[in-house]
């Protein structure tokens, strides 16, 4: 995304806090005690209302329940402009993504991108139907690599990721870009909080053939899931269609490679190069 079109979004996101600050001041409650009134954590209100973290939409309605604003800023948060290159969904999620307390992360078209190396993000960025910009896939670039701040926290967060065999061979990029990212995974699986497994091509079963997908936990302990399509991205809040993403991904787990086998794998293909 442009860095235009991220202001855009990110000042629609500040002016939906600073109302959210409005009306609650406006009903009496502090950020502490509105926080308890909902059963969400303190630093959570404070996040949306200063427009670093967005305002999901149950967490909206419950909130103009308890604030009596007539549906306000649901409406709000329905009216949030979209954006072509991140839609409104992407951006939620990565600013979720940098809070999480868990993430569990499936691919079978190409690396998580939390895994990828600058390189690697580069190529996966310039083969983008239509073609982004130059200075687009620069600063998305970027974008990604900041992102990945999260595996070096001082508390990191712990993630799961369960991917393909075959996004392993693909060629993108030159055979140097390729062992740079191999070298890559292999050093991200010794990272603390982070397991890494591959999902064999011969495995007989494969419970993520409907495609990728991304669960998450938030510090107030909402379970939370992301997907992203061809026609584009899908933030998902219904309890019912996370725990059916939360069963698939359990299961993915046990028909993956362990652990050690993953990077066992990791080994024999740099090995090969």
């Amino acid at each position: 995304m442009s860095p235009r079109k991220r202001a855009k979004n990110t000042t629609s996101m500040k002016m939906l806090g600073q109302q959210l600050a409005g009306a609650r001041i406006a009903a009496g409650y502090t950020q502490r005690t509105l926080a308890a009134e909902v059963g969400l954590d303190e630093e959570t209100i404070a996040s949306i209302e200063q427009g670093r973290r967005p305002l999901m939409p149950d967490i909206a309605e419950l909130l103009d329940r308890t604030l009596d604003t007539k549906g306000l800023l649901f409406i709000g948060v329905d009216n949030l402009p979209e954006i072509d290159q991140f839609p409104m969904w992407a951006e939620q999620y990565m600013a979720h993504e940098r809070e999480a307390v868990t993430l569990s992360w499936y691919d079978n078209q190409v690396l998580p991108g939390l895994l990828q190396s600058e390189k690697y993000a580069n190529t996966v960025l310039r083969n983008h139907v239509p073609a982004y910009e130059e200075s687009d896939v620069e600063t998305m670039t970027a974008a990604r690599m900041e992102r990945q701040q999260i595996l070096h926290r001082k508390t990191p967060p712990t993630i799961s990721f369960v991917v393909w065999e075959p996004v392993l061979q693909m060629s993108l990029g030159d055979p140097t870009m390729h062992k740079e990212q191999l070298r890559h995974l292999r050093s991200c699986s010794q990272l603390s909080g982070v397991s890494l497994q591959f999902l064999p091509t011969n495995s007989p079963t494969n419970a993520g053939l409907a495609g990728p997908f991304i669960l998450l936990e938030t510090p107030d302990h909402q379970h939370l899931a992301y997907a992203e399509t061809q026609r584009g991205s899908q933030w998902i809040s219904d309890p019912e269609t996370v725990s059916i993403l939360s069963r698939k991904y359990a299961m993915l787990r046990t028909q993956a490679l362990s652990v050690e086998r993953s990077r066992d794998l990791l080994d024999d293909l740099l090995g090969d190069q």
